[in-house]
C-alpha cells in the first residue's frame, strides 16, 4: 500500500526535501520492508515507476532530477540498465535534464551495481574527472559491483588496509552494501563480526564508525543476520560501550525489517 501511495502521488509533490526524504523511504520499504517472497517484484515496481515519473516530470526540474536519480540507485533488469546507459551515453534523453558530471557518476554506480559496466570504466570516468569528488563516486562504484571477487576486492580495501582517507572509506562502504549485493553479502557477515574489535582499536573513531556502521550488511535483513548481531552482542558484554551502541543500532534496523515483512506477509495471506 505505501508503495502504490507514493509512486501514485509523488509526482505532484514540490517541496525538494520531501520528495528526496520520501524517496529515500520508498526504496527503504521496497528493499527492507516487503516480504521477501515479494520482493523482487516489489523492486521493479519501484524501478519502472521511478522511470515513469522522470518521463512525466516538468523538464528541468528539481523533481525530475530526483526522480532519474533514485531511479538510478533502484535499477534491477538489464532492460533498467539499459535505460540508464542511454542517458549516459546522451543516446536517450529527457527535456531539461542535464547530465552534468555528478549525474554522470551516480547513473555509473547505478550500472556498476547491476553489473552493467567494469572497473576498466569506472577508471575512465575517474580519468575524465580526477577530482577528491570523482575518487569517491569511483570508490562506490566499485564497491557497488555485485560479484564475489569485486566485494573481496572492496572489503580488502578497506578493512585489511589502513590507508584510505575518511570520505573514500564512506563512499566505498555505501556502494558495497547495495542492495543489489544481497546474493553476495551473506558471505561477509561473519567477517564483519570479526574485524569489529580489531577495527575499532586500531582506526579513528571516524574511520571505525565508516566501517562499522556502513559494512553492517542491513540490506540482508533476515533472521540470521538478527542472530548472528545477538550473537555477537551476548559474547562481546566487555566490549568498547560506543561500539556496542552502534552494533545494537543496526540489530534494531534488522529487527524492525523483520517485523514489517511478517505483517507484510500476514497482509499477502
Amino acid at each position: 500500500d505505501y508503495l502504490d501511495l507514493v509512486l501514485g502521488n509523488i509526482g505532484r509533490e514540490t517541496e525538494s526535501t520531501t520528495v528526496r526524504t520520501t524517496l529515500a523511504q520508498l526504496r527503504t520499504a521496497a528493499n527492507l520492508y516487503v516480504a521477501p517472497e515479494a520482493r523482487d517484484a516489489a523492486r521493479s515496481k519501484i524501478a519502472d515507476g521511478l522511470w515513469e515519473l522522470a518521463q512525466g516530470a516538468q523538464a528541468g526540474s528539481d523533481s525530475q532530477l530526483q526522480f532519474v536519480t533514485a531511479f538510478a540507485s533502484s535499477l534491477v533488469s538489464a532492460e533498467h540498465a539499459g535505460i540508464v546507459g542511454r542517458l549516459r551515453s546522451g543516446e536517450e534523453t529527457l527535456p531539461g535534464l542535464e547530465i552534468d558530471t555528478d549525474l554522470s557518476w551516480q547513473l555509473l554506480v547505478g550500472l556498476a551495481s547491476v553489473g552493467a559496466t567494469d572497473a576498466a570504466a569506472i577508471d575512465a570516468a575517474l580519468a575524465a574527472d580526477n577530482t577528491s569528488k570523482g575518487a569517491e563516486f569511483a570508490a562506490q562504484a566499485r564497491a557497488a559491483l555485485p560479484t564475489a571477487e569485486d566485494k573481496h576486492a572492496a572489503w580488502a580495501s578497506l578493512v585489511d588496509n589502513a590507508d584510505l582517507p575518511n570520505t573514500i572509506v564512506r563512499s566505498a562502504a555505501l556502494g558495497f552494501v547495495h542492495p543489489n549485493s544481497t546474493e553476495v553479502l551473506g558471505e561477509f557477515v561473519q567477517r564483519y563480526f570479526d574485524m569489529l574489535v580489531p577495527v575499532w582499536e586500531s582506526r579513528t573513531y571516524q574511520i571505525a564508525n565508516y566501517l562499522i556502521v556502513g559494512l553492517y550488511p542491513t540490506p540482508l535483513a533476515n533472521a540470521e543476520l538478527r542472530d548472528a548481531t545477538r550473537a555477537w552482542l551476548s559474547a562481546n558484554s566487555d566490549a568498547a560501550p560506543a561500539l556496542r551502541r552502534l552494533v545494537s543500532e543496526g540489530l534494531a534496523d534488522v529487527e524492525r525489517a523483520l517485523s514489517a515483512q511478517a505483517r507484510d506477509a500476514e497482509d499477502a495471506s
